[in-house]
């Protein structure tokens, strides 16, 4: 593939996204309620954004589900709907969140 059609690809998938990412290892909280029940479940981002999270932990939540991300460096907790689950791994799930009016400095960074 030439490489002028290489870099006419890169913008398009970024504007998909929605917005930049920053590799960035966060630890944080997923909560949700299921069967009556508070599930927590703790892990860590692989990425993160200005609308959401690449993260990672113990539980299998179900794609769709409201849940609340706490991000454990400064307690700041946004609601947020899993919007993609992908593998399971050694120290747990990926979970694609999308954050639902997080708070400007939600990651303690700006974007």
């Amino acid at each position: 593939m030439p490489l002028q059609e290489q870099a006419k690809f890169e913008p398009r998938g970024k504007e998909i996204r929605g917005t930049g990412r920053l590799n960035s290892r966060v630890r944080v909280a997923v909560e949700a309620t299921e069967d009556g029940q508070v599930v927590r479940a703790e892990g860590y981002t692989k990425d993160i954004s200005a609308k959401g999270c690449l993260a990672v932990v113990p539980h299998g939540f179900a794609v769709g589900q409201k849940v609340r991300v706490i991000n454990l460096v400064n307690q700041n907790a946004s609601d947020a709907y899993l919007i993609w689950r992908g593998h399971e791994g050694p120290a747990g799930w990926e979970l694609g969140l999308e954050l639902q009016e997080p708070m400007a400095d939600f990651w303690g960074l700006d974007f």
